[in-house]
């Protein structure tokens, strides 16, 4: 007999995989030397990307990838929608600009060019979800669509000049909208079921989104009262998703159900620290509270959440299963500990234990890398088939 037919992930999706890997490294470099602690390569004009290179190189690129491939999937005609694809590569094309940029051999217009390249992958993100509209009109779809168009405006602010400090809810926020729209879509059966108002639900999920939005805008303009506005509406979203959201059940379950109830949950808790922060002392704009915002946001929340869904997104994204490991739990730890001796450490203003606490973090984010190849080669080597879960379906991370 000969050998089972091996599902095989395009090229041109390893491609943009690998520069979201780089993205990765690059930013986990930065992450190092923002820290103070010798890191593999050293530059201060690298250190100030971390931010970009890891909300727009990594998990943009990863979540636009996604995104297409969906779209692709769901398309009556796949080879039309090809289209969804230039996404995911201006993502990782702008990663890439911009670590050049860092270099010894410097890009012209310094973040002007990594920011239109990330300005048009979130525009085209944009399209990705108004083409699903037209096909699937839905809540999800607009909240997501929300989460877009905010990613078009902390793109091109970025690369106008803007700060990142002053920027840093706008990225945060286009992540947040994002994977709330996602969660919304994919927990729609359980938002139903949980109330007979359960369209009214969504209708209020949308309302408060849009809410977010607007007080993003306020936190630009007048950020004393913008970032307190800020903070409750985030606040009442968060806690109005995570209320409906079936993790609260699946939690008592065990295995993976578990691991991913979990992981989300955990999400869920860290955001109240940004809303703490922001509803009783407005913008944290330097200094150890801005530090517990930004990484309570995006550690905590962004890739809690990410963990959660990846055995559902790499699959879907690389055609391989990806199977569950209890060594799933030591990474969920080590991101979860991390994170918390890092926020610890800074109420206390201990600089040393900060520091450990940060390089945590970047040990789970490596070893969460290394332990999803690992799991999908090992997964691809012992069956030598194409995974039961249909290679273009259409999830959301």
């Amino acid at each position: 007999m000969g050998r089972p037919d091996r599902a095989r992930m395009p090229r041109g999706r390893l491609a943009v995989l690998l520069a979201a890997g780089v993205s990765l490294l690059a930013g986990l470099d930065a992450a190092l030397l923002r820290l103070g602690v010798s890191a593999p390569v050293a530059g201060d004009s690298l250190a100030q990307l971390h931010g970009p290179l890891m909300i727009f190189g990594f998990v943009g690129t990863a979540i636009t990838l996604e995104r297409a491939v969906a779209l692709r999937s769901g398309a009556r005609s796949p080879q039309h929608a090809w289209w969804g694809f230039a996404s995911p590569v201006a993502a990782g094309v702008g990663a890439l600009l911009a670590i050049l940029g860092a270099s010894p051999l410097p890009v012209p217009g310094g973040r002007v060019l990594p920011g239109v390249a990330w300005t048009l992958s979130t525009a085209v993100l944009a399209a990705i979800y108004l083409a699903v509209w037209r096909r699937q009109q839905s809540y999800a779809v607009l909240v997501q669509a929300l989460g877009a168009f905010v990613g078009i405006g902390g793109a091109a602010l970025w690369a106008r000049g803007f700060d990142t400090p002053q920027l840093v809810a706008w990225w945060a926020g286009m992540l947040v909208l994002t994977i709330v729209g996602e969660r919304l879509e994919l927990a729609r059966v359980a938002f139903v079921a949980a109330s007979a108002g359960g369209p009214r639900t969504e209708a209020r999920i949308l309302a408060e989104s849009c809410v977010v939005v607007v007080a993003l805008v306020a936190s630009l303009l007048d950020p004393a009262w913008g970032y307190p506005l800020l903070g409750i509406a985030l606040g009442v979203l968060v806690l109005d998703v995570a209320w409906h959201d079936v993790a609260r059940r699946t939690i008592r379950s065990t295995g993976l159900v578990r691991f991913v109830a979990a992981s989300m949950l955990a999400g869920y808790v860290w955001v109240m620290v940004p809303v703490v922060v922001w509803t009783a002392h407005g913008p944290a704009f330097a200094g150890y509270a801005y530090d517990a915002v930004v990484h309570s946001l995006t550690i905590g929340f962004v890739l809690s959440m990410i963990m959660a869904h990846a055995p559902v997104i790499v699959p879907a994204v690389v055609r391989s299963p990806l199977p569950y490991h209890p060594v799933m739990w030591a990474v969920w730890g080590l991101l979860q500990g991390g994170l918390l001796v890092r926020l610890v450490a800074g109420a206390r203003q201990a600089g040393l234990a900060w520091q450990i606490g940060g390089t945590l973090s970047v040990v789970a984010l490596l070893a969460f890398l290394v332990t999803m190849v690992t799991l999908v080669s090992s997964s691809r080597r012992r069956t030598g088939a194409r995974s039961n879960t249909p290679a273009d379906a259409e999830v959301a991370p």
